[in-house]
């Protein structure tokens, strides 16, 4: 072997040495180990966003149900990581023409981030009209968000009748800091 061809063979052993190195130091636990880290670093990137970043997701979820007459219980979720304050809820029984059947309705001071709310206050029954006929479920929202601002989505109107039971998932428009 002469000139050009000592030098590939050279470098040729020199990357051949190399490699047999690096064999000998990366070996499957460490590379599991190095995946597991980067794993923990994503997932503590991902709690610290959905934890600590400013924001508010509030969602009021309505099941209605027709059970010995018509069955409305609502659930209030703020999923944000901030609270919300001075909340005021109401839902009400409509017929399709928009005269009220029947209403509820709930004042709250507080409710803290990563939470929810329901119970008696938030359930109704209405007795007396047939479940053959259509209603409109109609639920309004009012709460000050993270940032002191006053949030009041448009009312969401629901269309109930046709089904025994339904579910109704209202979601209020979603504010990220610094974003918003």
């Amino acid at each position: 072997m002469e000139g050009d061809e000592l030098e590939d063979w050279e470098a040729a052993q020199e990357a051949a040495k190399l490699l047999t190195t690096l064999k000998r130091e990366v070996t499957p636990t460490r590379v599991a180990m190095a995946g597991a880290v980067l794993f923990m670093l994503l997932i503590m990137a991902l709690s610290g966003w959905y934890w600590v970043l400013p924001r508010d997701a509030v969602t009021v979820e309505t099941h209605y149900m027709q059970r010995g007459g018509h069955l409305m219980m609502t659930e209030l979720h703020n999923d944000g990581s901030r609270d919300i304050t001075d909340i005021v809820l109401e839902v009400e029984f409509q017929t399709l023409d928009g005269e009220v059947i029947d209403r509820m309705s709930l004042e709250l001071g507080v409710l803290e981030g990563h939470s929810s709310i329901s119970g008696d206050d938030l359930e109704m029954m209405v007795i007396g009209y047939t479940v053959w006929d259509q209603y409109n479920l109609v639920v309004e929202l009012e709460y000050r968000d993270y940032t002191g601002q006053l949030r009041q989505p448009a009312p969401f109107t629901h269309q109930v009748g046709d089904w025994s039971q339904e579910i109704f998932m209202d979601k209020a428009e979603r504010h990220f800091w610094p974003i918003d």
